[in-house]
């Protein structure tokens, strides 16, 4: 019989502990996995509590996740090392911008043949360009990278309500570990092989909805919004055909990870919500999130600062009218009510 594959979840925010949550049941059920999953928690104090502390004895994120009690065989570590320590599964689930400092601390203790996922939704740039979270994690660890993206807003994956989601694996047998580690009745998992396109939509979904969030803070109708995610559709769409060195086909989009992600994140999730607050308050996004958030941080607006400067050197910045009116309401002081003006005249139009 094989030993079990040890787990650890790298990151306990929000989204980091409603996966902890599934993980945590599937370990302790399924035979093929070790039943303690290690949660690597970054300590802070709560209530005059260490949030580690608070987890391992009230089983419950107190602070990112209030109200859903975690399995007991999850144990939040504050040490990184202490918590990967013999992974045979590694799940990342951190702000992308720390996964170079996280991926520093983990070199001497990652096993040669640990699976990685990532769960990580944004990209990074390069003196080449553009740079998947996943293939940094792979270049630094030296493991096989896949990812899990999808129409996944953590308080409803948490409360088990239906829905589905997306791997994306170049490797077939790591794809099937991940899904039985992760699939329950209420989280249904689909596997494909385009890992980047997958891996692009969870990113790039994310500026859409800050638009979309600009539309609902305007007070623009549902015309407008649904056109501003069709229009989204296609920069990710365009984006991804031409950043992308595997193939890049229609029938990733129309997964979990691509239409459906986008519809719940311009409806639903935090970058919309705070796009709204920014359009109508007319505070920065650094104010609004710390109002907000609770410490954690939006995706959507440095992702497009990230894409912005590597279509900048391409010299393709007119080719993404919402991608860039996104960063320049963010960033450059541009007024927001000049977002819908920025797409009137938009390549797909012409």
């Amino acid at each position: 019989m094989c030993t079990p594959r040890k787990v650890c979840i790298v990151g306990s925010g929000n989204w980091g502990s409603a996966i902890a949550k599934i993980i945590g049941a599937n370990a302790k059920r399924i035979d093929q996995f070790d039943s303690t999953v290690k949660m690597w928690v970054f300590e802070e104090m709560v209530n005059d509590k260490k949030l580690t502390e608070i987890i391992n004895t009230e089983h419950e994120n107190v602070k990112y996740l209030p109200g859903h009690k975690l399995p007991v065989n999850v144990v939040a570590v504050a040490d990184l090392q202490e918590a990967a320590a013999g992974a045979d599964i590694l799940v990342f689930v951190v702000p992308h911008q720390f996964i170079g400092k996280l991926c520093d601390q983990l070199k001497t203790q990652v096993k040669k043949d640990c699976i990685g996922v990532s769960l990580i939704k944004g990209v990074d740039e390069g003196p080449e360009g553009l740079k998947l979270i996943s293939g940094i994690i792979h270049e630094q660890l030296g493991i096989e990278m896949s990812v899990l993206m999808g129409a996944n807003i953590a308080n409803e994956v948490a409360e088990e309500k239906f829905c589905e989601t997306t791997i994306g694996s170049k490797n077939k047998e790591h794809g099937k570990i991940l899904k039985q580690l992760m699939q329950t009745p209420n989280f249904r998992i689909t596997v494909v092989e385009e890992a980047d396109t997958v891996e692009l939509c969870g990113a790039l979904k994310n500026i859409v909805a800050v638009g979309a969030g600009f539309c609902d803070g305007l007070g623009f109708g549902d015309n407008t919004k649904a056109a501003v995610i069709r229009l989204g559709l296609m920069e990710m769409i365009a984006f991804a055909k031409l950043f992308c060195k595997g193939p890049v086909t229609s029938a990733t989009f129309l997964e979990s990870c691509g239409v459906a992600d986008l519809i719940t994140t311009c409806y639903g999730g935090r970058n919309r919500k705070v796009a709204e607050a920014f359009a109508k308050s007319g505070k920065s996004i650094e104010e609004l999130e710390r109002e907000m958030l609770n410490g954690q941080k939006l995706q959507g607006p440095q992702t497009s600062a990230e894409l912005h400067r590597i279509l900048k050197a391409k010299d393709m910045v007119d080719k993404f009218p919402l991608f860039t009116a996104v960063y320049e309401i963010c960033y450059e002081g541009r007024p927001v009510n000049d977002f819908i003006k920025s797409l009137q005249k938009h390549p797909e139009h012409l």
